[in-house]
């Protein structure tokens, strides 16, 4: 399988604007999630789709690859396709690699990308939770997996619900699923989720992938250890800092 990574990165964010480019322990943190992603001994080329020309300019500058995409996209894996159709080659399988985790592990991209055999239409990474406060943050979007490892639901509520134990309980007793937000994507799949309408529960929830599955897409669901530490935030970019550097 030919696997292609990209790093969608846009300039303008709500929270932390221009954050793909700024410089973490002397280095931006577009430039290390492409380092860390490019050793991925399962991708064969790793790129960034960005829509603006600093951050093409920048990737560029210090040795990388990039494409420049619309600034109207609603989602990163609308910039994914078109960044695909941009870059020469034939590929199976896309991987969308989350552009604000500047120290993301190779490890768990390989492990993604181990699953795509040609009969995979998507997958994605989750972990299993042991922390209460994570369990019930509605920050964080959990899975609910079947028993050949597919997603069956996302959800940023705690699900499944245990009826007949005390909250206090439920790492104890049940095993819940962190989601963790990169996927992979096979080819004709990457192009026909795109031209979906916004479905009614991706509304509800605010969670893009149940687009996917209320068309009745499947979604492989690759358990990892690895955690995320993405960065929307200055105070996030601080605490993640903090820890690897």
């Amino acid at each position: 399988m030919q696997i292609l990574g990209i790093i969608p990165a846009r300039y303008a964010s709500t929270r932390f604007p221009a954050k793909a480019l700024v410089d973490i322990g002397g280095k931006s943190m577009i430039q290390r999630v492409y380092e860390q992603s490019t050793k991925a001994t399962m991708l064969h080329q790793v790129i960034v789709a960005t829509d603006d020309q600093r951050i093409l300019d920048h990737v560029t500058g210090f040795g990388g690859h990039a494409v420049m995409t619309s600034t109207s996209h609603h989602s990163g894996t609308d910039r994914c396709f078109e960044a695909f159709t941009k870059v020469a080659g034939k590929y199976d399988y896309v991987i969308n690699i989350q552009g604000d985790e500047p120290f993301i592990s190779p490890e768990p991209i390989d492990s993604l990308a181990k699953v795509l055999d040609g009969k995979t239409e998507l997958a994605t990474l989750v972990k299993i939770i042991d922390q209460q406060d994570i369990l019930f943050n509605v920050n964080v979007p959990k899975a609910v997996l079947n028993s050949r490892n597919e997603v069956m639901y996302f959800s940023r509520q705690t699900i499944p619900y245990l009826r007949n134990a005390a909250e206090s309980e439920w790492l104890k007793t049940h095993t819940f699923y962190k989601h963790i937000g990169i996927y992979a994507y096979r080819a004709d799949v990457l192009e026909s989720i795109t031209r979906l309408p916004v479905s009614p529960l991706e509304k509800a929830e605010a969670l893009e992938q149940l687009r996917w599955l209320e068309n009745g897409y499947a979604i492989k669901a690759v358990i990892t250890s690895d955690d995320s530490h993405g960065v929307d935030t200055p105070d996030d970019l601080e605490r993640v800092a903090r820890r690897f550097l």
